[in-house]
């Protein structure tokens, strides 16, 4: 096989694996505005939050402990154990749901029957609140996160590639778990939006505050429930790229690129989280590597998921699988 030819190959494999990192975090977005019609501002500092508490919780950290020390002047940091992955993810899960009742309970419970533009702002100042608190709480220094997740080359992958094609093709460990991890999520998520009274309930409340409540609906255990699954998926997410890259404040910064990947696979569509993804990932690792590399200087993959998605949106505004909008002239 020609080297350039094996190159792309591998270019395009690693961009399938990062556009389910993408997508990991579209997720999230589409779960609260399918269920809500909230477009969720602060999904990707959830992620971030998530992560610092796992991260907390299994080091033994203090919690606003240089709160509490600049306060009591104590020198107390550590509580002096540590906790087993799967203990902590269990309990930063119930750190999640315990966030997305407070959500309910002291902002979105006010703001039933308010304009989208209105939620929205919410979302944005609920973004910054969770972003100081999680300072306060763990501090602001880079953590690493080990889960037990493998990393690393996948050796199988290099030799059989190299044996076939006389190059051996370099796939993170990482990557294909979150992979598999993404295909389950969106399965599991999928039959329960749609064969579930819990989900079937989420839809009918994005369509219409007060026509849910006036079916009996209730709209404070729809918001928290579907804050939690939101919570769940940011924890994921703040899992796979916390190990990936480590927990630091930039990890907010990847909502953004959902953004486009929420435009191409459409706001209320699940699966179409994942084919944007896929899309975006592929899309900017190509460009990059035939095109903006050679011709370009290179540093094309900070702006080609936007214009990609930017020319999309001219031909289908709603997304590939996003719903289409018919009104009465």
């Amino acid at each position: 096989m020609p080297e350039q030819l094996a190159f792309t190959i591998e270019v395009f494999m690693n961009g399938l694996m990062a556009g389910v990192l993408y997508a990991l975090v579209a997720l999230g977005f589409v779960l609260i505005y399918k269920a809500s019609g909230i477009f969720n501002y602060a999904q990707g500092v959830m992620a971030l939050f998530a992560a610092l508490t796992l991260v907390g919780i299994m080091e033994g950290q203090v919690p606003f402990s240089h709160l509490i020390n600049a306060i009591l002047g104590t020198e107390v940091h550590h509580f002096g154990w540590h906790v087993p992955a799967f203990l902590a993810i269990v309990l930063t899960m119930i750190v999640m749901i315990v966030l997305a009742y407070c959500v309910q309970r002291f902002v979105f419970r006010y703001l039933v029957g308010q304009e989208p533009i209105i939620l929205f702002m919410a979302t944005i100042g609920l973004a910054y609140f969770l972003e100081g608190v999680g300072d306060l709480m763990w501090g602001s220094e880079i953590k690493t996160l080990d889960v037990g997740l493998p990393q690393g080359i996948n050796v199988w992958i290099d030799e059989f590639t190299f044996e076939a094609t006389g190059y051996g093709f370099f796939i993170d460990n990482l990557d294909i778990v979150a992979s598999i991890v993404a295909a389950i999520l969106v399965i599991g998520l999928v039959m329960f939006a749609q064969y579930t009274k819990q989900g079937r309930a989420m839809r009918a409340v994005a369509d219409d505050h007060q026509a849910a409540l006036s079916v009996g609906v209730s709209l404070n255990f729809i918001w928290i429930l579907v804050w939690s699954l939101a919570g769940f998926v940011a924890l994921v997410a703040g899992i796979m790229w916390g190990a990936k890259s480590g927990v630091q404040f930039s990890l907010s910064l990847i909502a953004l690129k959902a953004l486009p990947v929420l435009m191409l696979g459409g706001f209320t569509s699940i699966p179409g989280a994942i084919v944007g993804g896929l899309i975006i990932g592929v899309g900017e690792k190509l460009f990059e590597f035939l095109i903006g590399a050679p011709f370009l200087g290179g540093a094309t993959e900070n702006w080609f998921a936007y214009m990609l998605a930017l020319v999309f949106l001219v031909f289908r505004p709603q997304g590939l699988f996003g719903e289409k909008i018919i009104e009465r002239v």
